[in-house]
């Protein structure tokens, strides 16, 4: 015993000692002082204009639209596929406590009693033909001491890998919110062009009234009449397209709160206006955008995850060392159980090296390595399409408000065009071509504006979505019901 006490101290006071593997460095990111495309290229009049400064958290809010609102909060608190992101998170976690256990020692309780005869005809210690009975209880224990930091590295791994967990989740937050937003602003358009061809509809069907009333009359041609007529057939059969797609929007905003698909039928069948955007829409600064999009902090947390496998991978190249022991009672008399010349003691140091493994150690740590390069680079990549995708989304969004201000334009010409082309036809001062093409443009750029203010607004969400938006004001992340110890 006393040649092994050395040992056994040098192993403790190295347990503290040096970590195999590289230490993980956080990646420098050079960010730009502004955001490129934040200058106005617009009119100003009626527009948003996106500014740095703010944080873009419950972006939503600034729609002023009570029912988007309420859907994005159902959806945060009961959609599926997010309770799935959560529940790995709590996958994560109980891997860490696993990874986490091998520091310390595992210890079992263990107790048995034995009666035994020993047999006449066979070799027997204590004579032949006895009976005697065994008591016997205690712990053993086993503990591997981390000289070389294996497994703390496997720890450091673990809690990486929980962050990244959890940065997953709330990158599935921000584009399920930005769903939402899309499949509402969506409906809502939809309702408005419903509304609008129906509108156009009523008109056309009373410029085919007119016809009709000045054929009877003898004062116009029955071609007038059958032009008339296609109009009235065309738009009106725009209509059942628009109701499809507006029904389906419903349907899926209904399931993204995790609900039957006819559930939001009542709720949203009253026609609302498409979602404006506010005045000043506050995108954040540059520094801030790596701390605001969680996939961005998923790839680094991803990183330091796989850094720290390395260090793993590099403790099978070192000896393991162990310490076993256990303490029992053991007694053939009851009586004698809890006597103190009943105890049992015994401590095991031991040591374990892979010498020879034919390059399969070595072959471990080059893979990690090249694992650790690949999610470098994923890092990087993630970095770059978030500054990408933010200024994709500036110019966007205010180029799509400078269509918006030409077709507001353009409708309401079309619309003075149209009433003057009614007027002079029916006073037989033009011919009715005039007035089918001028209704037909009321149509298409009542339609278009339409398609154009969903953009606007959808650009906005896709804005909001670019600078990470939105999960920090979300619900905080459920728990489940019963946790193991």
């Amino acid at each position: 015993m006393r040649s092994r006490a050395p040992l056994a101290a040098l192993v403790l006071l190295c347990a503290a000692g040096c970590l195999v593997g590289p230490n993980y460095r956080r990646p420098e990111v050079v960010t730009p002082p502004s955001f490129g495309e934040l200058a106005p290229t617009a009119p100003t009049a009626g527009r948003s204009d996106a500014v740095e400064g703010g944080t873009p958290t419950a972006w939503w809010t600034t729609f002023d639209d009570q029912l988007l609102t309420s859907l994005i909060q159902r959806t945060a608190r009961a959609n599926l596929t997010l309770q799935q992101a959560e529940a790995r998170v709590r996958e994560a976690r109980a891997s860490r406590r696993i990874a986490a256990a091998e520091l310390w020692p595992q210890a079992e309780a263990t107790g048995s009693y034995t009666r035994e005869r020993t047999s006449k005809n066979g070799l027997s210690v204590g004579g032949a033909g006895k009976v005697f009975n065994l008591f016997q209880a205690g712990f053993d224990a086993n503990w591997e001491v981390d000289v070389f930091g294996g497994n703390r590295r496997a720890v450091e791994a673990a809690d990486a890998s929980v962050e990244a967990a959890e940065d997953d989740r709330n990158a599935f937050l921000v584009s399920l919110m930005g769903e939402v937003g899309l499949e509402y602003v969506t409906y809502r358009s939809l309702q408005q062009r419903i509304a609008l061809a129906n509108q156009n509809l009523a008109a056309q069907q009373g410029t085919l009234d007119l016809t009709r009333r000045l054929f009877s009359a003898g004062l116009a041609p029955e071609l007038d009449v059958q032009r008339a007529a296609a109009q009235v057939a065309t738009t009106a059969s725009t209509i059942p397209l628009l109701v499809q797609q507006a029904a389906q929007a419903m349907h899926a905003l209904s399931v993204l709160i995790a609900e039957p698909p006819m559930t939001l039928r009542e709720e949203l069948a009253a026609v609302g206006p498409i979602p404006k955007p506010p005045a000043q829409v506050a995108v954040g600064l540059p520094s801030e955008l790596l701390l605001r999009r969680p996939d961005v902090a998923r790839s680094e947390r991803q990183l330091a995850a796989q850094t720290a496998e390395i260090g793993v991978a590099t403790r099978d190249l070192f000896p393991r060392f162990f310490i076993t022991g256990a303490a029992s009672l053991q007694s053939v008399r009851s009586s004698d159980f809890f006597d103190w010349q009943s105890r049992l003691l015994s401590i095991a140091p031991s040591v374990s090296w892979q010498i020879f493994s034919g390059g399969r150690i070595r072959g471990n740590i080059a893979l990690q390595t090249a694992t650790q390069h690949e999610f470098l680079a994923a890092y990087e990549a993630a970095v770059l399409q978030a500054f990408q995708d933010v200024e994709d989304a500036l110019v966007a969004f205010s180029h799509e408000q400078a269509t918006r201000a030409q077709l507001e334009d353009a409708v309401r010409a079309n619309e003075r065009a149209a009433d003057l082309a009614r007027q002079a036809y029916a006073q037989g001062l033009t011919d009715f071509l005039t007035v089918l093409v001028a209704e037909q443009s009321v149509f298409t750029s009542q339609d278009t504006l339409a398609q154009t203010q969903r953009d606007v607004a959808l650009q906005l969400v896709a804005l909001y979505k670019a600078v990470g938006g939105g999960w920090e004001a979300a619900p905080p992340m459920r728990e489940a019901s019963a946790s193991g110890s």
